[in-house]
């Protein structure tokens, strides 16, 4: 899926066998975009940039899981390795933004990592988009923010949310993340999830309305639900 108004670019592509979105955005009239969570076929993403005249200029990380990422599979009990940001700093002069608190899932990219925090702003052409942190399924998950638009990351998916089992999860701060982090959002926010469980775009209206996960009156409710009560 891709849309360009005039205000905005954006592709949605997806890569990879765990049905992972993975987005282009820009500015359609200076030719810069960032790419979203770069773990799957990087070729395809530079070729794609490419050919609708766009310079990649940086990569936002949404969490540092390996199919966000990229990375050894050995921690999931399987064989290889997904190429993620590092082929992609081979092919392209790119800065890496990841939330402070997981900085240090990403070693080894010296000066090309950026860390940033909750509201930190970036440029890309002439759009601003803000970084939302928004922490439960891992604790520097996070979101982004530009034109009306909300990439999402493992945060909220259509009609689900994201694991609160895993190692670093807390499903106490997933249900703030979504009830008011991203609850607060206007409705008419369009959503573009990190992984193709429920389709490829929604609004957090129509999620608030029919999205149970962010339905709970109360956080006994949402961690009896989720098995943490």
């Amino acid at each position: 899926m891709a849309s360009s108004d005039g205000g905005i670019y954006l592709k949605q592509l997806e890569l990879g066998p765990m049905q992972n979105f993975v987005y282009l955005v820009g500015d359609p009239v200076v030719r810069e975009c960032v790419v979203v969570d770069p773990a799957w076929e990087i070729d395809t993403i530079v070729d794609t940039a490419a050919r609708d005249d766009m310079r990649l200029v940086g990569a936002l990380v949404t969490h540092t899981h390996q199919d966000h990422v990229g990375g050894s599979l050995a921690s999931w009990g399987m064989p290889g390795r997904i190429p993620g940001v590092e082929e992609l700093l081979a092919k392209a002069r790119a800065k890496i933004y990841v939330h402070k608190a997981e900085r240090e899932f990403l070693p080894g990219l010296g000066s090309d990592l950026v860390k940033v925090d909750n509201h930190d702003t970036l440029a890309v052409g002439r759009l601003t988009l803000t970084f939302l942190h928004t922490p439960g399924h891992t604790p520097g998950s996070q979101c982004f923010l530009v034109d009306g638009r909300l990439i999402s990351g493992d945060t909220l998916f259509i009609g689900s949310c994201g694991r609160t089992d895993l190692p670093g999860s807390d499903p106490s701060e997933m249900y703030y993340s979504l009830t008011q982090r991203l609850g607060a959002l206007p409705d008419d926010t369009r959503l573009f999830p990190g992984h193709n469980y429920g389709g490829p775009s929604s609004t957090i209206g129509d999620e608030k309305r029919h999205n149970p996960f962010m339905r709970f009156p109360a956080l006994g409710d949402f961690l009896r639900a989720m098995g943490r009560a």
